[in-house]
């Protein structure tokens, strides 16, 4: 695959240079097509590899609550989840799937915040998502800007309305499954200033048994400009979540269309809580003509309690850090030199208290005792420093980047339960464990030529063991042999628009070589059933092809104002290389298997139409391929498609906008699922689960049956 990218780099590099003068910065065209364009195309340049955005309009398609649909449009990203509106697990070209539970390896951001805490973990579950106004997911290890994302990262934005005066908006949403989504906004801006205030309920009886939940958030977001050159930003939230667990079922239940939930999980009534609270000031200050500043200060903490099917849970993890980013500018002659550096540090002390359940069916939460339970304080570092060098020959449109960050995780747990004659036998689970600091480059070329543009990348991605991973519980010990994964990245992009700009495309092919895997085993022979240690099982290469398409199409016509087709395509051939894992004591070689997971082939189509009068149709089928689940490639997991679709009505009549629509999802009734166990975690059985020996429960299904939705939102400007 690295021959044929660098083939097809050669090609459009020489098609290219025969143009050889700028044709004009991209900030200066005019784009007739679609909303999302200018600023992709921006971050594209800037990121130096395949990166792509949704717009607000693109989020509205479907429910803003329910982002594992919005983007799993796009290509190369796949969202699962394991309850109605949490439990989320970002996937991108193929990494990220092999967690039960909560996201690792892939970094997420608010508003320059990091949702990825200290120790590298993602929980998405008390995010307001109806809030964002702007996505953008740079696809690909992306170490040298981001620290540890071997996956690549995941930007949430809520931008500043500017629009000068006061206004006040309300948007409500009901209908399948006692679903009622509401959220109250009130934003007052003038040229110097924006500020906003919202407040959003969600609250459903959910698809499945014991699949309520319950959402509350509180945000505020504002922008003062100070000065000219100086330009102040704040968000602040309070959270609550509460998404009940319903658990996984049968294949062949899933297959027979009956999903009566998990016993293990409903007789525990399972969910999880979530109180957080999150802070973030940011400053953004020109100290000379050629340098600009870019601090955010930052503090999370979420107070979390859940029950599961094997046990319970309380967590307090408040974490605190900052990321600051220094751009300096020269120009001499014909070239022009950016270099961005700065830094990324975060610091969390957390306290984690763990009761397992026995499995007792009369007593459902009935635990096996203090013997069995743990309690440990937490004070985990990790610490990103980079600098990206872009240097540009003007005549040429050309660039070259270079950068390299340093990363540096640690983590220190104390075992608070092993305080002498506490608990007869407790053995003492205290460690420290020092991950020494890891390099990762980046290198880019990129061309501009006419509206096209051509980028060749090389990037590195890191990945440290989490600090539950360092330690192995059955034998007392600090995980020595453990190393952090890596990845490395050949990518050609290129993102060009054409029609006289109102068709955009992009067009990428990449080859990613993650090496010392990082997989959860059961250790062999343990006296306790079900013991495990984390190990390095390995490598996989990840190897495919991405290409997007749409087009903006206005009339003159008197009653279509606008249609927006679009097409977005995902191809993969993900395959283990030198990839062992013990099993029931054996050893096990899965070189050439399929990527548990990764579908060969993923793709979205979408066709959109808006009137000039306001009525408007909104059109998404979304497909993604059979997946193996099981290392060996022996259970195919059947690929299935969605098709939603929004009607509606959408006008502004002096100072009140409205908009009221009704939208259907999983139209042609398809059986789906929301989230699978794969590779060492399949065969899932949980005492109770009123399933026969045997018989693995690895699936979380979505709605079978199409359901509808009814919503208006509505804007009053003083």
């Amino acid at each position: 695959m690295k021959k044929y990218i660098g083939i097809v780099a050669l090609l459009g590099c020489t098609i290219a240079h025969a143009q050889q003068t700028q044709e004009g910065s991209i900030d200066e065209v005019n784009i007739l097509g679609r909303k999302k364009i200018k600023q992709e195309r921006a971050e594209f340049k800037r990121h130096a590899q395949s990166v792509e955005t949704l717009s607000e309009e693109d989020l509205n398609r479907n429910n803003p609550a329910a982002i594992d649909q919005t983007l799993s449009t796009m290509p190369g990203l796949q969202v699962d989840k394991r309850t109605n509106f949490g439990g989320q697990r970002l996937v991108l070209r193929g990494y990220g799937n092999d967690q039960k539970f909560n996201n690792w390896g892939v970094k997420a951001y608010w508003n320059n915040m990091p949702l990825t805490n200290a120790e590298g973990i993602t929980i998405l579950d008390d995010v307001d998502f109806a809030y964002v106004t702007n996505v953008e997911v740079i696809k690909g290890p992306a170490a040298t800007m981001y620290g540890g994302g071997v996956g690549g990262a995941v930007r949430f934005y809520t931008r500043p309305d500017f629009t000068k005066g006061a206004s006040v908006s309300e948007n409500a949403m009901f209908g399948a499954f006692k679903t009622f989504q509401s959220r109250t906004q009130l934003n007052v801006a003038d040229d110097n200033y924006s500020v906003s205030a919202a407040y959003g309920h969600l609250e459903t009886d959910g698809y499945r048994p014991n699949g309520g939940g319950l959402k509350n958030f509180f945000n505020v977001n504002g922008t003062v400009k100070l000065s000219k050159k100086d330009q102040l930003s704040f968000f602040a939230s309070q959270a609550y979540s509460y998404e009940h667990t319903s658990g996984q079922i049968s294949y062949d239940d899933y297959y027979a269309g009956i999903d009566n939930g998990n016993p293990a999980y409903i007789r525990k009534n399972s969910g999880t809580k979530i109180k957080s609270t999150r802070v973030g000031l940011s400053n953004t200050v020109s100290l000379t003509s050629n340098l600009r500043n870019y601090t955010t200060l930052f503090y999370y903490n979420a107070n979390t309690e859940s029950v599961s099917a094997g046990a319970y849970g309380v967590t307090s993890s408040p974490n605190v850090g900052l990321r600051s980013t220094f751009t300096l500018k020269n120009e001499f002659k014909d070239f022009e030199n950016r270099l961005d550096f700065g830094t990324e540090i975060q610091n969390s002390v957390s306290t984690t208290s763990s009761y397992r359940f026995t499995g007792s069916e009369t007593e459902p939460l009935q635990t096996t005792g203090m013997s069995g339970a743990s309690y440990f304080k937490y004070n985990n570092n990790q610490s990103t420093y980079f600098v990206i060098d872009y240097l540009t020959y003007k005549p040429w449109g050309l660039t070259l980047l270079a950068g390299v960050s340093g990363n540096r995780t640690n983590y220190d747990r104390k075992d608070l339960f092993a305080l002498p004659g506490l608990i007869a036998g407790r053995k003492d689970q205290s460690f420290n464990k020092k991950y020494d600091m890891a390099y990762t480059p980046h290198f880019a070329l990129q061309k501009e030529w006419k509206h096209q543009i051509f980028n060749l990348s090389y990037s590195e991605g890191y990945n440290s063991p989490t600090a539950a991973s360092s330690f192995i519980t059955a034998t007392n010990t600090v995980n020595d042999d453990l190393k952090p994964e890596r990845a490395k990245m050949f990518d050609f992009s290129v993102h060009g628009l054409l029609l006289n700009t109102k068709l955009d495309y992009r067009i990428s092919a990449f080859r990613i070589d993650y090496s010392d895997k990082l997989t959860q085993l059961v250790i062999p022979g343990s006296i306790v059933p079900g013991q495990t240690y984390w190990t390095n099982t390995g490598s996989q290469k990840n190897t495919g092809f991405e290409f997007s398409v749409g087009y903006q199409y206005r009339t003159d016509n008197s009653f279509i104002e606008r249609i927006v087709p679009f097409v977005n395509l995902s191809y993969y051939d993900a395959k283990y290389k030198d990839f062992t894992t013990i099993v029931g004591g054996r050893k096990e070689t899965y070189d050439h298997k399929s990527v548990v997971g990764v579908p060969r082939n993923k793709y979205a189509v979408g066709l959109d139409i808006f009137t000039k009068p306001g009525f408007y149709l909104v059109n998404t089928y979304n497909y993604l391929g059979n997946v193996y689940s099981d290392f060996n490639n022996t259970n195919l997991v059947k690929g299935f498609g969605l098709l939603n679709s929004k009607l509606g009505f959408k006008k502004s009549f002096n100072k009140l906008d409205l908009d009221v629509y009704v939208m259907g999802n999983n139209l042609t009734n398809q059986i789906n699922y929301t989230f699978l166990f794969l590779g060492n975690s399949i065969n899932d059985s949980d005492a109770g689960s009123g399933y026969p020996k045997g018989v693995a429960t690895d699936l979380n299904p979505g709605p079978g049956k199409a359901y509808f939705f009814y919503g208006f939102n509505v804007k009053y400007r003083f």
